[in-house]
């Protein structure tokens, strides 16, 4: 930028452009010289977001989260997934059909890596499925993939993903257990990175929802433990605070029948409200009597 452009830039412009900054992630320094990072991937697949010359792009606008609506209805989409009737056309329009067509777990990790639709890929740094044993009993779903986990491109590998190890391990469970009933398969509700660790989008969660409702029929899990709201909010189409929803089993309606379903609080909200704990440490007692009864 000209020292002139500098000079002439006002307070509240100055203040805009550092707000947009942060919401595209650009919230840290992490070097001496800026680095051109879209030079060193891969030129993606022809789209239709591609297609306009990137001087010419404006970023995603921010949209005001919908509010979960009730269950009322449900109608059947590709494989079997089965999805509330008042937003199956917006799935439909994203990646519904790409997630039904996958017929095993890898399936969906390459259909997500060559899937462009969802905005949220163009900024990531790399796509952040699952980890854990396929054969897993129990079936863990977080919100979205936070710094660590898009370097990584693992879910929960930071602070909050060391706090999550410790909690299941205080009831016998672990990710690296090759022993179906003493380990756990980890997923996100959103697969990649949203800048500045921002909400996502209504649009950009139902882009993402399908393979998420896929992964959930092919994996076949016992239980599913939502880690806070958002995931709690998009499996049942309940819409209650997740202090409200925590500790109380819940039903999950797929393809292949119910399953219980148990919401409990995000590992990253731990770390901000210790006292909390005590909370989440009853759901993982909840759940090991049911692992015990099962």
């Amino acid at each position: 930028m000209r020292q002139a452009d500098k000079s002439a830039m006002t307070p509240n412009a100055a203040a805009a452009a550092l707000a947009w900054l942060a919401e595209m992630g650009a919230e840290e320094v992490i070097g001496e010289a800026a680095v051109d990072r879209f030079a060193a991937v891969a030129t993606p697949p022809p789209s239709v977001a591609s297609s306009i010359p990137s001087s010419r792009r404006k970023p995603e606008p921010m949209v005001e989260p919908e509010p979960a609506p009730a269950i009322v209805a449900r109608r059947e989409m590709g494989s079997g997934i089965r999805l509330p009737s008042g937003q199956a056309r917006r799935w439909d329009d994203g990646g519904g059909g790409t997630a039904a067509a996958c017929q095993t777990l890898d399936d969906i990790a390459a259909a997500l890596s060559s899937f462009d639709a969802c905005p949220l890929k163009k900024t990531a740094t790399n796509l952040c499925f699952a980890d854990g044993n396929p054969n897993a009993h129990v079936m863990l779903v977080g919100e979205a993939p936070g710094r660590e986990e898009d370097i990584e491109g693992k879910p929960f590998v930071g602070r909050s993903g060391q706090l999550l190890d410790r909690m299941l391990a205080a009831i016998g469970l672990s990710r690296q257990a090759g022993e179906p009933e003493k380990s756990v398969f980890i997923t996100n509700t959103i697969f990649w990175r949203p800048p500045g660790n921002r909400t996502p989008t209504e649009a950009e969660t139902g882009m993402c929802l399908p393979f998420l409702l896929r992964a959930i029929e092919l994996q076949r899990p016992h239980f599913i433990v939502c880690l806070g709201a958002t995931p709690a909010h998009r499996l049942t189409g309940r819409s209650d605070g997740i202090l409200k929803m925590r500790g109380a089993w819940l039903t999950f309606t797929g393809a292949h029948g119910n399953i219980p379903l148990l919401p409990t609080l995000h590992p990253a909200y731990l770390l901000r409200q210790p006292a909390q704990k005590r909370l989440a440490w009853r759901d993982l007692l909840s759940l090991r009597r049911e692992l015990d009864a099962h």
